[in-house]
């Protein structure tokens, strides 16, 4: 018997993410990345200049655990005047190492061995990784393609006794959907009629399109107790490398996900905290115009894919364009191709990355949606220069599919 301990049980099935295998293709054969979802551009240049003086003053060391006070007021102050919601800093936010710890953090502490966790699909993959690490049971509910809608009567369908609360991610990563108010009303409907509770990832919450809204749950009638909000800083201020988030909710739900905070990271980034904290401080309509940028990415990247032969998905919101690739596929005679093989020969073929949406799902080949393993997620995140070269690249993909051997 080996004297090197193995990896716990539970942790086996999870191996390196899909990211790191697609960053890794992308810079081996110098690809232009248009699959993960991280600008090419920095943010506005108060969110930096506040971060660069912090470090000029010395400012450098811990910030509090719960984060620095002056970041804590403008996130209370940021759902107010943006959502009307009332919040005190000092109980009810807590500022993370960005929206993935903020996540597993609350995750570790309202999970018990055996409770299932409710989130929809496709999943962003670091929700069942963290529910598994707490040892409970991930239940996906499909939202299928082509509209990707929310529907009550499979929420109701995969409920149990075990349940003990659902994750809600709007606007939604992979497929870009924007739960609207009636979405949520009937979301909102069935957790109150089960008693369950709801964490909500909101980070693309000012990345919204076309004249679409972001709600936050907790807006609704009776469920400001029932729901932990998380977002962060990265996505609005093209500052991912940051991490910096945070979870507003309930004063003692608060205080339990510090419980397990405190002994993952603790604290984290203080100077850049004072510089999402004069982000946050920005005019509404300096915050809205990043969300027009993103939007006229989003219509240059849809566009092209649309004009190459790609059926593309009109994504409300996020950093992402979901496409089905099987037209393409099939014009190029690689029809047995599905997205992870179309994803991994894609950097050598014409220099281009992106990811398989397949791997959101915890299964792909569900009948009833026969469609996902040909759809592919692209990334409007990047600057328009590199969005048209990506596209550039795409246009001699189907000589290069003809070209390629199995």
């Amino acid at each position: 018997m080996s004297a090197h301990p193995e990896l716990i049980r539970r942790m086996r099935r999870f191996e390196n993410t899909i990211f790191d295998e697609m960053t890794e293709l992308a810079t081996r054969h110098g690809a232009i990345s248009l699959g993960q979802g991280f600008p090419d551009d920095s943010g506005p240049a108060e969110v930096l200049d506040a971060a660069v003086a912090a470090i000029g003053r010395g400012d450098n060391q811990y910030a509090p655990g719960r984060g620095l006070p002056s970041l804590r007021e403008a996130i209370a102050e940021h759902q107010r005047s943006w959502y009307g919601l009332d919040l005190d800093p000092d109980t009810e936010v807590m500022v993370s190492a960005g929206a993935t710890e903020a996540m597993t953090a609350a995750i570790l502490a309202l999970v018990e061995p055996g409770d299932e966790v409710i989130a929809f699909e496709p999943t962003y993959d670091c929700y069942d990784g963290a529910v598994t690490m707490a040892n409970g049971v991930l239940r996906p509910v499909r939202l299928s393609a082509p509209e990707y809608r929310f529907d009550a009567a499979r929420l109701r369908a995969a409920i149990t006794e075990r349940t003990r609360f659902l994750i809600l991610n709007s606007p939604h990563n992979p497929t870009g959907h924007v739960f609207d108010d009636q979405e949520l009303a009937e979301l909102a409907d069935v957790v109150i009629e089960h008693d369950l509770f709801v964490l909500t990832d909101e980070v693309y919450e000012h990345l919204v399109f076309d004249g679409h809204t972001h709600t936050p749950l907790s807006t609704l009638p009776g469920m400001a107790d029932r729901t932990l909000t998380i977002s962060s800083a990265g996505k609005t201020f093209s500052v991912t490398g940051w991490k910096i988030g945070w979870l507003t909710g309930p004063a003692d739900v608060i205080t339990a996900v510090g419980r397990t905070k405190q002994n993952m990271t603790f604290t984290n980034g203080t100077p850049f905290q004072h510089g999402v904290a004069a982000g946050l401080a920005l005019p509404h309509e300096r915050i809205e115009a990043i969300g027009h940028t993103f939007q006229e990415r989003r219509d240059l990247l849809a566009d092209g894919l649309t004009s190459l032969g790609f059926d593309v998905h009109p994504a409300q919101g996020t950093y992402f364009v979901t496409a089905d690739i099987g037209g393409v596929l099939d014009d190029a005679g690689r029809s047995e191709w599905d997205g992870m093989e179309f994803c991994r020969r894609l950097p050598e073929l014409v220099g281009v990355g992106a990811i398989p949406a397949q791997v959101f799902y915890a299964d792909p080949d569900d009948p009833a949606d026969p469609r996902v393993r040909h759809l592919v997620r692209f990334t409007c995140s990047k600057s328009a220069r590199t969005i048209t070269t990506g596209l550039e690249r795409l246009a001699g993909l189907r000589d290069a599919i003809r070209r390629s051997t199995t």
